[in-house]
């Protein structure tokens, strides 16, 4: 964060605080926490299951967010005591969000078409220029894994161990998600998924029932950040 003076009429000084959206702006990694607080991932641990990222990356990238008021945090009471702390996006946040996802789509459009195209020479230098947001495009659903796995071989590229990661994670979300739709449907080609809801009544996690009562307010925060 900056400060900057500027002089008006030769006496009146006007100090202007910076945000530092701009650094913001070109990180991944604030994107990709982002991208996740906004799908649902509420938590630190949450946030870094589904990103696969550091945990005190995660943990700074958040107080950063919450400093520029792209999201915030409320401290919940336990139902059986104890209090924890979630994270949600702001309106901010999801506008942020809603533009870089626009600015990559068009750069993932470019990089389709210079493949379909067959330039190999410009599809290197374009995806060499881009490469840092790969990571962020395959977690955001922006790039199919397919498309990108092939590009890459097309190009005789390897995947970075972050990309690696993201692409081994989204495809077991995947494979997960298949498995449950199969595992609720009987022989019979019936939907088995009321028999599954009376099983799954006696199993409500009670540690979040406090979430749902009526105190629903938090002791307030420190915008400048929090430690987990």
């Amino acid at each position: 964060m900056s400060i900057t003076i500027k002089y008006l009429n030769d006496n009146i000084v006007i100090f202007c605080i910076m945000s530092s959206n701009a650094k913001i702006n070109e990180s991944p990694a604030h994107f990709m926490v982002l991208e996740a607080i906004s799908r649902g991932m509420d938590t630190i641990d949450k946030i870094v299951t589904a990103t696969k990222l550091n945990k005190d990356e995660v943990n700074s990238v958040v107080n950063e967010l919450v400093f520029q008021h792209l999201a915030f945090m409320v401290e919940k009471k336990r139902f059986f005591g104890g209090k924890k702390v979630k994270v949600n996006i702001t309106d901010t946040g999801k506008n942020l969000l809603g533009i870089k996802h626009q600015e990559l789509k068009q750069d993932q459009q470019k990089l389709q078409q210079l493949y379909e195209d067959g330039d190999k020479q410009q599809l290197q230098t374009y995806m060499d220029s881009n490469r840092m947001w790969m990571p962020y495009l395959l977690f955001s659903g922006l790039m199919d894994i397919i498309f990108f796995t092939s590009m890459i071989s097309f190009l005789g590229m390897a995947m970075s161990p972050s990309e690696s990661a993201v692409v081994e994670n989204t495809g077991a979300e995947s494979g997960s998600a298949d498995s449950g739709d199969s595992a609720n449907t009987n022989p019979d080609g019936g939907d088995s998924s009321s028999t599954t809801d009376n099983q799954d009544t006696g199993t409500t996690d009670m540690t979040d029932t406090g979430d749902m009562g009526a105190d629903m307010g938090f002791d307030g925060f420190d915008a400048g950040g929090f430690d987990f």
